[in-house]
């Protein structure tokens, strides 16, 4: 019996033995690979049509890169299923950091709605960093005639499930920062779900919604011409463009923080060094003034994150949401 034993240790120890020799050219091949990256070029897939932030922010960081590396990196769209048609592409592609994913929120919305998604949103992806990040606004009709989120709440309770609010569509990141706003302030509306936000805007500006929260960037224009009414901001300080505008919280509702974000994601299983390296030269780009001129004018702030924390604030959202999809009964459709 011990004999026996003693020969099957010996035989497991020369399989691990030739097995770790075997493995030697390719882990080589590996740092090899990391030091030499990138030798072609690098695509950033967004899953929304060109004009939203993960657009427009990965054809700026991705101008920068090609500068640096010398080698394009090209930005393509695939929109469909509120990106999940760009976020499977990318989890079937190769883990050699040459096909990336360009995300905003609504990436960690999917799996809130939608249980039936053909990838997993924590486990095929290696997070790279965050690039950006931005709060919202809750904005009235004029046609309410109000100047305060005091009103607004006010008004809507007095005549609950009678105002409407509007949304980029079911399951949007719009339709849940509302919902999540309503839950808050304790009010209850009616939900207009639109194509995408220059129309659920429109018909906030026309009256036939009474209010919605967007984002800063899509209403930016339609605030300053005078036919948006900003109520208040759902980040913790208040626009340097518009200081007469107080935030959620300043307006009677402590710890209320909404914000929208963008980032880079790789396939699951990129080799680590090809993750630090493009995270690396991506908070390298987001630091240059340039950069940050261009972010400044659609609205949001460049932000660079470590790979774990961004890993960490997708799950946390990933959370945040499907608890916020179960109180409003907020499923795909």
């Amino acid at each position: 019996m011990c004999v026996k034993r003693t020969n099957k240790s010996a035989a497991y120890r020369s399989l691990f033995a030739l097995a770790f020799l075997l493995l030697l050219p390719a882990l080589a091949r590996a740092q090899e690979s990391a030091a030499d990256y990138p030798s072609r070029t690098i695509r950033i897939i967004v899953g929304f049509t060109p004009g939203g932030a993960p657009d427009i922010t990965a054809r700026i960081i991705a101008d920068k890169l090609s500068e640096l590396w010398k080698h394009p990196v090209i930005v393509e769209n695939r929109p469909g299923a509120g990106g999940a048609v760009a976020a499977r592409y990318v989890a079937e592609s190769l883990a050699d950091g040459y096909t990336l994913l360009s995300i905003t929120n609504a990436h960690a919305v999917a799996p809130a709605i939608n249980s039936d998604l053909p990838y997993d949103t924590l486990k095929d992806f290696a997070p790279v960093t965050m690039t950006s990040i931005a709060p919202n606004w809750v904005l009235a009709s004029p046609s309410l005639n109000i100047h305060s989120l005091k009103e607004l709440v006010a008004l809507a309770k007095e005549k609950p499930n009678q105002l409407n609010f509007g949304s980029a569509g079911v399951g949007s990141f719009m339709h849940f920062a509302a919902a999540m706003f309503n839950d808050v302030v304790g009010i209850q509306a009616q939900h207009v779900p639109y194509k995408g936000p220059p129309e659920a805007l429109a018909d906030t500006v026309a009256g036939r919604v009474q209010y919605v929260v967007s984002p800063i960037g899509a209403a930016l224009g339609l605030v300053r011409a005078g036919n948006l009414i900003p109520l208040a901001v759902t980040g913790k300080d208040r626009l340097r463009e518009f200081p007469n505008v107080p935030t959620v919280a300043e307006s009677g509702y402590p710890g209320f923080e909404l914000l929208t974000w963008t980032g880079l994601l790789a396939p699951a299983h990129t080799p680590a060094a090809l993750v630090v390296k493009l995270n690396a030269a991506v908070g390298e780009t987001l630091k240059q003034s340039d950069v940050q001129a261009k972010f400044k004018a659609i609205s949001v702030q460049p932000i660079a994150t470590t790979p774990f924390d961004f890993g960490k604030r997708i799950a946390d959202a990933v959370a945040e949401y499907t608890s916020a999809a179960r109180k409003a009964d907020i499923t795909a459709k």
